[in-house]
């Protein structure tokens, strides 16, 4: 009686994960800053890269180092990805800051917004703000112009965080700011340049902001156009 053949293995049916190419184990370990996963690949030459993935720090590196090595880059890359959040959030901090300092002198201090950040999708407006959650948005148009004209902006936003309209108590709270008109007409000027002909710089059709929900009944933007600009549609 011949033997039985040799049984394949079921692929559906094998021990363990399928095991991509070129991937070596993977390793783990905890640190005060959340769990970290290092992946080895042979693929990997040289390089090494990490990325945050949930709470995860995901540490990507040559599958022939060494332990040393490995702790070594490990700790490398942690810090260069915490210098890079931290960079990220220090324009928001900053504006913050400035938002504070600018109310303080001004405003007396009453207008406390809980967030001022930079927004990338406002091309018919230079600031937005909610008065009932507090938020402030600068357009990144702004990052550039001079300080005083950054300065009016905020200031005006941070004027309707106390007052909604464009009415006389609203001109009123800028009147305190010295460079008022001359920030008001920079900012017409810009405008104007950019409907010149060949300008080249001019913003593109504008879907009434996308991507910033809520701002259709934003103080400053709906109410009444800023300097120059026509009101979103």
């Amino acid at each position: 009686m011949a033997p039985d053949p040799p049984r394949r293995a079921d692929p559906l049916h094998r021990a363990g994960p399928p095991q991509r190419a070129g991937r070596a184990a993977t390793g783990e370990r905890t640190t005060p800053t959340g769990p970290i996963e290092v992946r080895r690949s042979a693929r990997r030459r040289r390089t090494v890269s990490a990325y945050r993935e949930g709470d995860r720090t995901i540490v990507l590196i040559p599958a022939r180092m060494t332990a040393e090595e490995e702790d070594r880059w490990v700790a490398t890359m942690l810090d260069k990805l915490a210098a890079q959040e931290e960079r990220r959030r220090r324009p928001r901090a900053d504006l913050e800051e400035r938002a504070a300092r600018l109310s303080e002198r001004y405003l007396a201090g009453r207008a406390r917004p809980a967030a001022v950040r930079w927004v990338d999708n406002q091309h018919t407006r230079w600031g937005s703000c909610t008065p009932a959650t507090g938020t402030i948005r600068l357009s990144h148009r702004l990052r550039g112009m001079p300080e005083y004209v950054l300065d009016y902006v905020l200031l005006h936003e941070l004027a309707h965080l106390l007052v909604p309209g464009h009415g006389s108590d609203f001109w009123a709270l800028l009147e305190a700011y010295p460079r008022t008109e001359r920030a008001r007409g920079f900012l017409e000027g810009v405008v104007a340049a950019e409907r010149l002909p060949d300008a080249g710089g001019a913003d593109g059709p504008d879907a009434g902001d996308a991507g910033d929900a809520g701002d259709a009944g934003d103080a400053g933007g709906a109410g009444e156009p800023w300097p120059g600009e026509s009101s979103p549609s």
